[in-house]
């Protein structure tokens, strides 16, 4: 069972993958060097900065930074656990957490003094495991905004102001399905919202794809289920039953995947999750607007000759807004070579020393609020804005922030939850299959 659910883990990990990763040679470190992974190569430089502050302030320690490509980091990683061939400390993602945590391959951090007051609310608390012991170090946070054309919008009449209020609800989709019905041109001129408009020859959508959602949904459905008040589990951590069979839930998933029937979101078919993301059909002028998050921002205004801006999520049938706060880590490995200069590596990744460093690159917000002021006050030196991405962290009373799913067995949710996402999007079967989906994760969390 650990066996299957870890190679799971990786996606489709081969085991011929697992046999030559074990071949390949070993990424251990000796007593003076850490070796640290992480998967963003724009996040690269700011922590080869971070590194030179940590060796001078430890003279005689290294550290030796690999970075991966999001798939191979995965797969590499989980092969690594079985061959003992994995890095000192890697960057940890939330939806790895519970399958590392319950396989039992994470160091506990319980000594690096991390206290939940150094950080924004609620980062820190998502590490500790149902053990009660801590496995990672606060690292960065991000949420989800929208992110659209400026001259798309300005020609279908919508300003920054009516983006930045709209509502939705699962029976008409409200003011937020008009703007994107509005914002979607078909081929021969006509908007989605004018008579003769032709679904099934769109030349800009108005709103793009990111796919399925997987059992997460974050830059796809996530903020509409949760400003509809649904909660992805019983409790906010190691939670005991998924709720996809909700009746508020399924009633989201049935409205948003309606959007790409009726012509305002491509099909399932346009998306592809190596050349055809979101961002990608916004460069390309296939869609107006996409949600997506704040790791994405540098990448949406960099886009060569268009204006991209950012509004926030649109305000729910509860009254509020809502957006997944996600948060990375770092955590070591049960395996580790140098478990001790690790520790004093994580240590200075999770301090302000680093953190304010990484915020002047201006990529991510990092965990600390000195590090996150540091990346707000880089990015109006770029002339970006991000408050669509800091004010629902701010702003409690109008925003709810939650955290992607903690659980264990949380590959297994995936794995059954990708399929079922995409069967509904992209096949027609009606949301009503997620009952039974909804209990077999539960019969394997219950294990």
């Amino acid at each position: 069972m650990r066996l299957r659910t870890l190679t799971a883990l990786a996606g489709a990990l081969a085991l011929s993958l697992v046999t030559g990763c074990a071949n390949g040679g070993s990424a251990g470190s000796s007593a003076n060097t850490v070796t640290y992974w992480l998967w963003d190569a724009n996040q690269l430089p700011a922590y080869q900065a971070c590194a030179k502050g940590f060796e001078k302030e430890n003279p005689g320690l290294k550290v030796r930074i690999t970075q991966l490509g999001w798939s191979d980091y995965w797969t590499k990683l989980t092969a690594g656990f079985i061959a003992g061939t994995q890095p000192d400390v890697f960057t940890d993602h939330i939806q790895y957490f519970g399958q590392f945590a319950d396989l039992k391959v994470l160091e506990p951090l319980d000594d690096l003094g991390i206290d939940d007051s150094d950080y924004q609310p609620g980062l820190a608390a998502n590490w500790i495991g149902q053990d009660g012991h801590r496995y990672g170090a606060p690292k960065d946070w991000d949420t989800v905004a929208l992110f659209y054309n400026e001259k798309m919008a300005r020609d279908a009449g919508l300003t920054a102001e009516q983006l930045n209020n709209l509502s939705w609800n699962p029976k008409d989709g409200g003011t937020f399905e008009k703007a994107v019905a509005h914002l979607t041109i078909d081929r021969n001129g006509k908007r989605g919202d004018e008579p003769g408009f032709d679904k099934n020859n769109v030349k800009v959508y108005g709103l793009a794809t990111n796919g399925g959602g997987f059992g997460d949904g974050q830059t796809q459905w996530s903020n509409f289920a949760a400003s509809a008040g649904w909660s992805y589990l019983d409790k906010p951590r190691w939670g005991t039953k998924y709720q996809y069979d909700s009746k508020t839930f399924q009633s989201v998933i049935k409205w948003y995947f309606g959007l790409a029937k009726k012509g305002y979101m491509p099909p399932l078919t346009d998306y592809n999750v190596q050349s055809n993301q979101a961002n990608t059909q916004v460069a390309a002028g296939k869609a107006a607007a996409a949600f997506d998050g704040a790791w994405m921002i540098s990448t949406y205004t960099g886009f060569k000759g268009l204006d991209i801006k950012t509004a926030l999520t649109p305000i729910g049938p509860t009254g509020r807004r809502a957006t997944m706060m996600n948060g990375l880590a770092d955590s070591i490995t049960k395996g580790a070579k140098n478990k001790e200069g690790a520790r004093k590596w994580v240590r200075y990744l999770a301090s302000d020393r680093c953190q304010k460093v990484v915020g002047r690159y201006g990529v991510v917000f990092p965990a600390t609020p000195a590090g996150t002021e540091a990346a707000v006050a880089t990015y109006e030196k770029k002339g970006i804005d991000v408050s669509a991405f800091t004010e629902p962290v701010a702003d409690t009373k109008h925003f709810r922030t939650f955290s992607y799913p903690i659980a264990g067995y949380s590959a297994d949710m995936t794995a059954l939850m990708m399929p079922a996402m995409e069967d509904i999007y992209g096949n027609g079967k009606p949301v009503s299959s997620l009952d039974e989906t909804n209990d077999q994760i539960n019969r394997i969390l219950a294990q």
